[in-house]
């Protein structure tokens, strides 16, 4: 019986010794150091949160990060208390005044759009923030408070060393092409449909 585990020790060491190998060498070919434009798009939950978690990486590393917030700001939330805690790090500006069925009130959405856009475009080209979060942003795209060239604009000016990103369902095409990274968040369940409401510490 010891014979069986330590020849099947033996194959799978040297399984992962070559599946090492060649991810070493995979590796050694990814040399580029850059600030990258992420997006963070789809029907399902965890765009914003996803984001979220990589400013909190950023603050791990020392590094600050801003997050401006599109549509949101009728809520408090539980990473406002956090990030609040770190002013030297981090700022979270929630600048919008709610979901736009609840607002009502097209151009009163646009401006604020607006100056949550003048906000980003601001703190995108400081080199001294080092992430800045355009949460929701895609929402105002796709609703036309705001060009997408507009936003491809700023995002060519961009630091070499900023990371940028976007969340929002339903991104617009080019703003996708123009990505270094981009991941759809699939909807597969969400106990929304079963009745349950948005929760604090889930949702908020």
């Amino acid at each position: 019986m010891t014979t069986e585990i330590d020849n099947s020790q033996l194959q799978h060491k040297n399984k992962m010794l070559k599946i090492q190998e060649v991810k070493a060498r995979i590796l050694s070919t990814k040399t580029v150091e850059k600030g990258l434009v992420i997006v963070h798009t789809g029907a399902g939950k965890g765009k914003s949160t996803a984001a979220m978690g990589m400013a909190l990486r950023m603050m791990g590393h020392g590094m600050k990060v801003s997050i401006i917030q599109f549509i949101k700001g009728a809520m408090d939330t539980g990473e406002q208390a956090i990030f609040d805690a770190f002013p030297d790090l981090v700022e979270m500006r929630p600048m919008g005044e709610g979901f736009t069925w609840d607002t009502q009130d097209r151009q009163r959405d646009i401006e604020k759009v607006r100056e949550a856009w003048e906000a980003c475009k601001a703190r995108i080209i400081d080199p001294d923030w080092k992430m800045v979060i355009c949460d929701e942003l895609n929402i105002a795209i796709r609703y036309d408070y705001l060009p997408v060239d507009e936003v491809l604009e700023v995002l060519a000016q961009k630091p070499d060393d900023t990371h940028v990103i976007i969340t929002g369902r339903n991104a617009h095409e080019r703003l996708i092409e123009a990505a270094d990274l981009v991941t759809e968040m699939g909807l597969v369940k969400h106990p929304f449909r079963a009745g349950v409401k948005a929760q604090a510490g889930i949702e908020f």
